[in-house]
């Protein structure tokens, strides 16, 4: 017997086609106990749905819309082209997507960039953002609308968001501190850590990791108060500077987010590249460089293009009303050395 179809369905169930249609699409105007009947045949009949077909035959098309924030960061730059690039693989899918960038700290452009998503009627939102009480609401007003959500990068865990695709942030500050420890010689020393800031959660979640494991593995080294960036690298350059000259036997930098090249042009200024261990995050030009020459120890990285790829297949599997499959949207840890460098291109974030 050949697998079961739309008319098999139809005919075991005692119902149109057209009855048939709305049920498995999810439209309204059919009864509660009709519908009942058509789900019981589909089980019985052990009927999988052909999505792709059904899409294609319905000249079905998904608009998706990517908010990023605005910032001169290498990765973000990187990012932006994964988009872009994951894009254009999904094409034969029929995704539309467009990608919005927004000043960080500005609730009016965000607001704008809000109202613009929804008045293109986009049915997938992912998003990159502090988490705010703003951001919770506009994403609530998402939501109301029937709008799918994901957080890309760094979660809104308190939010109404449907997935967040990203690393483990908090097994990524983890793995920062016993990559700290085990560079960082056997004597006490103190660790500047940088970040973007502490109203995205990312951050939030690798500092804790980063403190839990110095405090459980290496009580020796002592994390300094977080000073903020801002994803701006000269007031990275000037906290980072202003931190060595207020405390004596620094013998760390974790920068946790953007700014490293604030942080490494204070370093080699200083003439500290021997004497300083670096662990930061994200391959980009700049730290790819930096790993060359030393000044950095290790780059903690995440894959902009797994993670663009990863993002558009969870929106559409909520669109579809299918599960998402969770083994193939798990975003990896990767650790890069000087030893392990990939090529040029591979798993760098351009400018």
């Amino acid at each position: 017997m050949g697998k079961p179809t739309v008319h098999d369905i139809a005919r075991e169930a005692g119902v149109s086609l057209a009855t048939v249609d709305r049920v498995l699409n999810g439209r309204a105007g059919v009864r509660e106990a009709t519908v009942r009947r058509v789900q019981e045949a589909v089980g019985r009949l052990g009927y999988v749905r052909d999505l792709s077909a059904a899409n294609l035959a319905r000249q079905r098309r998904y608009r998706f819309a990517f908010l990023l924030p605005d910032t001169p960061s290498q990765f973000l730059h990187g990012l932006h082209r994964a988009v872009d690039e994951a894009a254009l693989a999904f094409s034969a899918d029929r995704l539309e997507v467009e990608t919005t960038h927004v000043a960080i700290g500005d609730p009016v452009a965000l607001q704008q960039a809000f109202r613009r998503i929804e008045a293109r009627g986009a049915e997938g939102v992912a998003i990159m953002a502090n988490e705010t009480p703003m951001m919770r609401d506009m994403i609530a007003r998402l939501k109301a609308k029937g709008v799918a959500v994901v957080a890309i990068i760094t979660d809104q865990p308190q939010s109404e968001r449907d997935h967040f695709v990203g690393i483990d942030n908090l097994a990524a500050g983890r793995t920062a501190g016993v990559l700290m420890g085990r560079f960082s010689a056997a004597g006490p020393g103190k660790i500047i850590v940088v970040v973007n800031t502490m109203q995205a959660r990312d951050m939030v979640d690798r500092r804790m990791g980063f403190d839990e494991v110095l405090a459980e593995r290496f009580p020796q080294l002592v994390a300094l108060p977080t000073v903020e960036g801002w994803d701006n690298h000269e007031i990275v350059a000037r906290v980072t500077a202003q931190c060595l000259d207020s405390h004596q036997g620094v013998t760390g930098i974790y920068c946790a987010g953007a700014g490293l090249r604030g942080v490494t042009e204070v370093v080699r200024n200083r003439g500290l590249g021997e004497r300083m261990v670096i662990v930061s995050h994200d391959l980009t030009p700049h730290s790819r460089a930096m790993l060359r020459t030393g000044v950095v120890d290790v780059v903690i990285n995440q894959n902009a293009g797994h993670i663009a790829r990863s993002a558009m297949r969870v929106l559409k599997a909520h669109c579809d009303g299918v599960e998402v499959i969770a083994s193939q949207e798990r975003i990896r840890i990767e650790i890069v050395l000087k030893e392990n460098l990939p090529q040029d291109g591979e798993g760098e974030e351009k400018r």
